[in-house]
């Protein structure tokens, strides 16, 4: 696959590989810069890998994404963040952004350890920092506590903070955040709040909403219910109407009897508005498919949801056949990660469930195997 890049020097390398060859993490590092010579390697440990149109899950493998930009600059960034009484503060981050006016990098692509790195507190900070970053990756996913994963950026590999490439030029990169749901029912103004509790919507008890909602569906919805409810906030309360793009969605999380309130993954304020989701293979598949219809892309990267693949469609390479069937055979790797990193109505959030694909309009090149081709 590697003619595909014509001869020309590779900017951007990025690496997945499966937990079974982890602990050969350096040594693949070593020989991918020795034969291809990346000007920024970056890569992580992900349960499954993503590449060509296919998932390969539970089996080894590594997916390999090398990319040549015309008129785009990379630059690695290796992070590490604490979380304090003043926020968070984040360590490895280029001090020099440019003057007022001048080029500033325009989307990072970040790789992060799930135990070890406040991805939720680093976001909400670049967000105040910079505004206009886009953040696209995921969290590695293969290892089941702190330590386990491996994170590479060019001649390094570490197990904690967070590894990325801040991309500064012409060469657009698009974001494309599918997050695997459709809404049910009607939206409410939030109108009691308790810290992640919402007592109130629209002046009566949330539960009571939720049951006045079931009560209205069939059999087979209220199944879907009882088993993918969501919420959905709504990101810009200036619009009148909702729909796809509109909501970030977050998980619920339980009830309280006693006064009718539903604890969500997040923390609402009195005066937004809510509306209920399910998800189920057929939402997100519908998802996908409508966000990614329209978009133009010679590459991409996929960081799809452990929860995804065969667990939610019942069969392999769903989210990447979904990208090869609208853009065809473009060069395409990725992971399946522990939470997924994309905007959601201009503002960078952690999701689940979920698919976030960078779309690139520079040509690269993709590989796979299904076992290592670099020993170990």
């Amino acid at each position: 696959m590697l003619e595909q890049l014509d001869g020309r020097e590779v900017d951007l390398l990025v690496a997945f590989i499966s937990p079974h060859f982890s602990g050969a993490a350096e040594d693949i590092g070593g020989v991918l810069r020795a034969v291809l010579h990346p000007g920024v390697l970056i890569g992580s440990t992900n349960a499954a890998v993503v590449g060509m149109g296919r998932e390969v899950e539970e089996s080894p493998a590594i997916s390999l994404w090398a990319v040549s930009f015309g008129a785009t600059t990379a630059r690695a960034v290796e992070l590490d963040a604490m979380v304090g009484a003043e926020g968070t503060t984040l360590r490895g981050w280029p001090e020099h952004q440019g003057e007022a006016g001048d080029e500033r990098d325009h989307t990072l692509v970040l790789l992060a350890d799930p135990y070890s790195f406040p991805t939720d507190g680093v976001l909400r900070s670049l967000g105040e920092s910079q505004p206009d970053l886009q953040v696209i990756g995921g969290m590695a996913s293969a290892a089941r506590g702190p330590g386990g994963n491996r994170l590479l950026v060019d001649d390094r590999v570490v197990d904690r903070g967070a590894v990325g490439v801040l991309l500064r030029g012409s060469d657009p990169v698009e974001a494309v955040v599918s997050q695997g749901c459709r809404p049910v029912g009607s939206p409410f103004v939030v109108t009691d709040v308790d810290g992640n509790y919402v007592r109130g919507l629209g002046g009566r008890p949330a539960l009571e909403r939720l049951q006045e909602l079931a009560a209205t569906m069939e059999e087979a919805e209220r199944e879907q219910l009882q088993r993918g409810l969501h919420v959905g906030l709504v990101v810009d309360e200036h619009r009148i109407d909702f729909g796809r793009g509109d909501f970030l969605v977050r998980n619920v999380l339980g009830a309280r009897a006693d006064d009718g309130a539903i604890a969500i993954g997040a923390i609402v304020e009195v005066g937004q508005t809510l509306q209920f989701h399910v998800r189920d293979a057929a939402a997100a598949d519908a998802d996908l498919t409508q966000l990614l219809a329209g978009q133009t892309a010679a590459s991409a990267l996929i960081f799809a949801c452990v929860g995804r693949g065969r667990r939610l469609f019942g069969s392999t390479d769903h989210d990447a056949s979904a990208v090869a069937d609208v853009f065809g055979p473009i060069p395409v790797a990725g992971g399946f990660c522990a939470g997924e990193i994309g905007p959601i109505g201009g503002t960078n959030h952690v999701h689940s469930f979920t698919a976030s694909v960078a779309l690139f309009s520079a040509h690269a090149t993709s590989s796979q195997a299904a076992r290592a081709p670099l020993g170990g």
